[in-house]
């Protein structure tokens, strides 16, 4: 569902693309590195998982596998683009549905 519409939603902008990969990325996968780098000072940056943690009503063991489930869909919006590059986006049972890019 991702890579079948996120490029869409985007408006096949790649400029678009490259700030919701770079905000995506900063965004959800900063606080792990925080915490890698600056050790077990670094524990607090966890903390920015709570609200998200609290709102979903998900266990704090959540917390390590959110990072995973954020790299997975900022590879499938990348992913989205890529077959809209190729002249598959929006496939749904064997039909296209994104508009015919010109080449």
């Amino acid at each position: 569902m991702i890579a079948r519409t996120a490029f869409t939603q985007l408006h096949y902008s790649p400029l678009l693309l490259a700030g919701t990969l770079a905000g995506m990325t900063i965004i959800y996968l900063m606080p792990p590195v925080a915490a890698l780098v600056l050790g077990p000072q670094g524990w607090p940056a966890w903390l920015a998982y709570a609200p998200m943690l609290s709102y979903y009503r998900r266990s704090p063991l959540w917390v390590p596998f959110l990072p995973l489930v954020a790299l997975f869909y900022v590879g499938a919006t990348f992913a989205s683009a890529v077959r809209y590059w190729r002249g598959k986006g929006g496939q749904w049972k064997s039909r296209v549905q994104a508009p015919v890019q010109e080449r």
